[in-house]
């Protein structure tokens, strides 16, 4: 995969399975619980595709973890 691949706000939902809204997206961001989105225009945003999916193999971890115990 290349590292700098990029996901919109709307890949977000149907590529990488994320079912959140913008403004929880948004909240998650603030709060330091989900990556920061990159500017690329002024009226465009998206995530870098590599953060995404670590941020997506931690809560997979996660529930693995959760199942173990």
């Amino acid at each position: 995969m290349y590292p700098k691949q990029v996901v919109s706000k709307k890949e977000l939902r149907t590529v990488c399975g994320i079912p959140y809204s913008p403004q929880h997206i948004a909240r998650l961001e603030k709060a330091g619980q989900f990556p920061k989105r990159i500017r690329l225009g002024q009226n465009r945003v998206a995530w870098l595709l590599a953060e995404v999916e670590e941020w997506l193999n931690v809560r997979i971890a996660q529930r693995e973890a959760s199942i173990d115990h």
